[in-house]
């Protein structure tokens, strides 16, 4: 919680979804861009989902999990002290797919209805983001069985969307870049806004390879959030 939070507060808030291929990571993982979060004023929220080394999942669980906790946010939000209908939601990598599965409205294969959001996100903010699971072009589909273009984001967009900051490393070998222009195209197509950033030289942990882009990719961030009136 930011500095003079109240309960009752109508605050913008952030949650971030850690990475892992569906299968490791926990909150911890996401708990920086909670705490930065709140020394902005916004309340920041680090969730959970379920993995596949720590309860046997599929990726159809951590899609259904995502949704369930922004819904669960939005239920909360007078004790959280926040606004349900500004609640930047983002993730890195598989934490970036369930993170675009927040903003979808159409119930995917494995999730509830009654666990569905009340609202979009505010905006999407995604790092080296798994946005394609389709069997010719997507990132191991074999994971999703039956259900691999029914849980591919980029398969399954609603017209409006809500706008998207993304970052992306031309090297990234795990998840090409590819993916990431096919998205922005997709949204910018249909209307929606998309800002693409391609780190040069960056892999999918690209802040490590390029350090100057760990800062320059939360500036830049901050820099649309501030646009868009949720970051004061």
């Amino acid at each position: 919680k930011p500095a003079g939070w109240q309960k009752g507060d109508r605050r913008a808030a952030l949650m971030f979804f850690f990475g892992g291929g569906w299968t490791t990571g926990t909150p911890r993982n996401a708990v920086g861009w909670a705490k930065t979060a709140a020394a902005l004023g916004l309340v920041g929220i680090a969730p959970d989902y379920r993995t596949k080394s720590r309860v046997g999942t599929s990726p159809l669980a951590s899609v259904a999990d995502s949704r369930a906790a922004l819904r669960w946010v939005q239920d909360h939000a007078e004790e959280l002290g926040l606004d349900p209908q500004r609640i930047v939601v983002g993730g890195n990598s598989a934490g970036g797919h369930v993170a675009l599965w927040t903003a979808i409205a159409a119930t995917p294969p494995g999730s509830a209805e009654a666990e569905a959001p009340r609202f979009k996100p505010a905006a999407l903010v995604l790092y080296s983001t798994v946005s394609d699971t389709s069997p010719a072009t997507g990132y191991t589909p074999q994971r999703f069985g039956e259900h691999t273009t029914a849980l591919s984001p980029v398969n399954q967009l609603d017209p409006h969307m809500p706008p998207v900051i993304a970052f992306h490393g031309d090297a990234d070998k795990l998840v090409p870049l590819s993916q990431a222009t096919a998205l922005r195209d997709k949204l910018v197509a249909a209307g929606n806004v998309c800002e693409l950033h391609v780190v040069p030289g960056g892999g999918h942990n690209f802040g490590n390879d390029v350090p100057e882009w760990r800062d320059k990719s939360r500036e830049l961030t901050l820099a649309f959030l501030r646009a868009r009136g949720i970051v004061p």
